[in-house]
């Protein structure tokens, strides 16, 4: 991938994880024009345009040639002036990923990982069913199929646990780690 498209954390001027994933070229730019400044994160410091251009560069950093010479390339950048907080939230109509994700690729029925599965409408769309968060889940494959058209109560299956909305997240349990230096600013991360 072009270094300059490679993806950047963003944080806001309180040091929380926005949702909005940056790349390279957008903030060499603002960093450039002091909107954002370069997370050295040997350091955990915030630095602007002149000290960035002086960073060295590691052996794990990608790096872009300019007239000054090779330029580090940020991974994590902080915004100057944003205090905003963005939360994830869920889509109004799930795709498959957002229940696999949720049900975290466990059959509801049997309780098995299952990242084969796939997903089933507690309430068939022949019967007037609907893709909604309470209506989905996901299911192995061959359950899916012997149930057809029939509802779980029909079928006599419970569920190990109810179909719910996801409530609204902050983007450091969501956001995956791109980078490395991306993991001090990850719950997920520091959980694990």
């Amino acid at each position: 991938m072009n270094a300059l498209k490679q993806p950047v954390l963003k944080l806001n001027k309180k040091w929380q994880v926005l949702k909005d994933i940056s790349n390279v070229q957008t903030s060499l730019e603002n960093l450039c024009r002091g909107a954002e400044m370069g997370i050295d994160t040997d350091t955990m410091r915030a630095i602007g345009w002149d000290e960035w251009l002086k960073l060295p560069i590691r052996e794990t950093d990608l790096s872009i040639s300019t007239v000054r010479g090779p330029v580090r390339v940020p991974t994590v950048v902080l915004c100057v002036r944003y205090e905003g907080r963005q939360l994830y939230c869920p889509p109004q109509r799930p795709s498959n990923r957002d229940i696999r994700e949720r049900d975290g690729a466990i059959c509801q029925i049997t309780g098995k990982f299952d990242p084969n599965g796939n997903v089933d409408h507690d309430i068939p769309v022949s019967r007037g069913g609907k893709d909604t968060w309470s209506n989905l889940r996901w299911m192995c494959r061959e359950l899916n199929s012997k149930k057809g058209n029939k509802t779980l109560a029909e079928m006599g299956w419970s569920p190990i646990r109810p179909a719910t909305v996801p409530r609204k997240l902050a983007p450091e349990l969501v956001i995956k780690p791109l980078h490395p230096d991306w993991r001090p600013f990850l719950l997920k991360e520091r959980k694990a």
